[in-house]
């Protein structure tokens, strides 16, 4: 493609996403994935431009806490908290009420205005329940923080009163196209992680709905996954790059090459012009020095600290990066 090619056609989707403020086609989109590397830059250009113009300047901060490590049932096969697979991840149960009161605080000083908390379970039983609906309200309370929940797949009663006891988002991945998820997760079916999408939306809570890029999906899986996404109606797409882990079956898979990790987060904006577009898991080994790119090319959220089962960067780094950016900290909210 020459290089004129290319600028006619981030200048065409500039013209519907800027000017016209409409949702760009997934066709337009699947042409912007074959754009040649030399036009990255400029994509992600356009997508920073978008990000502005759709949600403003403000950029979300969040921290998650894995309040219920390993054992997981399901055999999610980039997972290290599978206990199907042999790893070094232990199973570990539930914190108690001061470690998770101790992790919001901390959240909380460094400016976050959403905690997470994240359980390794296939879906909630009721006595995990019962303590997720002490926990919020009191985490909420007493930090003065919105409490967002990842506890799997959730039938229609449990998403009513995660929803009535407080949860402010509820965090539900697709992962990946459904075309694609039956070679990445076997125990469940891309069909009960969507019906638990929708069940978010219709009792009132904000849907956090993540990707993990790099695990063999094609690019027309990947522009699938955008579509998909716009199905279930997000307020938030964390986008997460594999971080192999040793001893699942996708430990030995090569990272996201840097300016290809690039490109995806500008499509994505491009794609999902009025989402949160949070920085998440794999960020720091995917795209080393490219982060602060990452951040001008569509990102308008952060998890800051640690992950689940990886190392972040320290906190600090983070907001400095925010600073030197002159991106302000803020509180982000969907307008569905």
């Amino acid at each position: 493609m020459s290089d004129g090619s290319a600028r006619a056609l981030i200048a065409a989707a500039g013209e519907v996403l800027l000017d016209r403020r409409e949702q760009l086609p997934l066709a337009d989109l699947a042409a912007l994935a074959a754009l040649p590397d030399t036009a990255v830059p400029s994509l992600a250009a356009l997508a920073h431009e978008v990000r502005l113009a759709w949600c403003g300047p403000e950029v979300e901060v969040e921290g998650i806490l894995s309040a219920k490590t390993g054992g997981c049932p399901e055999d999610c096969h980039f997972c290290s908290q599978s206990a199907k697979f042999e790893t070094q991840v232990l199973a570990t149960p539930f914190l108690d009420t001061d470690e998770v009161l101790r992790a919001a605080e901390e959240t909380a000083r460094l400016g976050a205005s959403e905690f997470c908390i994240v359980l390794a379970v296939r879906g909630p039983d009721e006595r995990t329940m019962q303590r997720l609906l002490e926990l919020v309200p009191m985490v909420r309370d007493r930090v003065g923080i919105n409490v967002a929940v990842s506890a799997g797949i959730l039938d229609d009663d449990q998403a009513r009163r995660l929803a009535e006891g407080g949860v402010h988002r509820y965090n539900h991945n697709l992962e990946t196209a459904q075309s694609f998820f039956p070679k990445v997760v076997t125990t469940h079916s891309w069909e009960e992680r969507f019906e638990t999408c929708q069940r978010v939306h219709e009792h009132g809570m904000e849907l956090c709905c993540g990707v993990l890029l790099g695990m063999g999906e094609t690019v027309d899986q990947r522009i699938e996954l955008i579509g998909q996404l716009r199905d279930v109606e997000p307020a938030e797409v964390p986008i997460n790059f594999l971080n192999p882990r040793p001893g699942t079956p996708f430990g030995n898979l090569d990272l996201v090459e840097p300016l290809e990790a690039i490109r995806w987060i500008a499509l994505f904006r491009l794609g999902l012009p009025s989402v949160i577009l949070r920085f998440a898991g794999g960020r720091e080994v995917t795209l080393r020095e490219l982060q602060t790119m990452g951040m001008t090319s569509g990102i308008n959220a952060l998890i800051v600290g640690n992950y689940l089962t990886t190392l972040g960067r320290t906190p600090e780094e983070d907001l400095q990066m925010l600073e030197d950016l002159r991106m302000p900290v803020g509180v982000l909210s969907k307008v569905l």
